[in-house]
């Protein structure tokens, strides 16, 4: 039995991680917040999976704190990992490192452009481990889109509670596409790379993207509401001038393609993933894992 150092167990991934694969592997945690990192002892440990960060924050952070957070600990972390002789680490990264929202498919290979400080410490982070990578020491990044399950935070628990409470709502018609993973989806994957001890970058992502009209159908459905979704006259343009980041995230596209990661991880035999968007929605509402 591989012996994991997970960090970030606060977190719904984390969280779901140790829930499901706790008979597989031997988990420890730290936490940067409650833990001693001098005291931290990483002799023995196999696999260090790091989930813990500062995430886009909707109010803002300084690129100090996230130079710090994102870019700093993870490195600490890391070295003191390769020098203990852990085998793997395993690092949560974010296709904001690409940049923002896109009419373009980003694959493993498309070019990275990141527009704000978290993804910009991000893809630094991912720069700097890949340098201490080597034979004895794999490195493996796992670039995600919105991640989706039950505790999920932000963006997908308001528009939960706004589909709950309004019953006609302004998104009807749009057709823009744009790629989640469920949690159980990404922690399959995960099992994966640390099971097989794959290095490299990973793009993860539920097999079919979706618009925001059909998420908010199949948000409402899974509550047993009944929503109107109309388009109204000039709406998008008023939000695209008074909300812009509102408007990005409702209309833009951000698709990714998970096919490489698949392959790579797989081969030709790939399999579906477990858990398909529907399930995913359905079980996010329902609260289960």
């Amino acid at each position: 039995m591989k012996k994991l150092l997970l960090t970030g167990a606060s977190g719904f991934v984390g969280n779901y991680f140790i829930g499901n694969y706790a008979k597989k592997y031997n988990i420890q945690t730290f936490s940067f917040l409650n833990d001693s990192f001098e005291a931290l002892y990483v002799k023995g440990v196999d696999v260090v999976v790091h989930l813990s960060a500062l995430v886009h924050q909707m109010g803002g952070a300084s690129k100090e704190e996230y130079e710090k957070i994102n870019v700093t600990q993870t490195l600490d972390l890391a070295k003191k990992a390769k020098v203990s002789g852990v085998k793997q680490f395993v690092f949560m990264s974010s296709v904001k490192v690409y940049g923002e929202e896109s009419d373009v498919c980003y694959t493993e290979y498309s070019t990275c452009n990141p527009q704000d400080e978290y993804g910009k410490s991000k893809l630094k982070a991912e720069q700097e481990l890949l340098k201490l990578e080597d034979d004895d020491f794999v490195v493996s990044i796992i670039r995600t889109p919105i991640v989706y399950g039950y505790g999920v935070k932000a963006n997908i628990k308001n528009l939960i509670n706004l589909v709950s409470k309004v019953p006609v709502l302004p998104f009807g018609g749009i057709e823009n596409r744009r790629s989640m993973i469920y949690v159980g989806n990404l922690c399959f994957f995960m099992d994966a790379i640390i099971e097989r001890r794959k290095s490299g970058v990973f793009l993860m992502s539920d097999d079919e993207p979706l618009s925001t009209t059909r998420l908010i159908e199949l948000i409402a459905e899974n509550l047993g509401k009944k929503v109107y979704l109309v388009r109204v006259p000039f709406f998008e343009s008023l939000l695209r001038v008074i909300k812009p980041s509102f408007h990005k995230r409702l209309y833009g596209s951000l698709e990714v393609d998970n096919k490489d990661t698949l392959k790579r991880l797989f081969g030709k035999n790939k399999p579906s993933l477990p858990y398909s968007v529907e399930d995913g929605i359905g079980l996010m509402i329902r609260g289960e894992s």
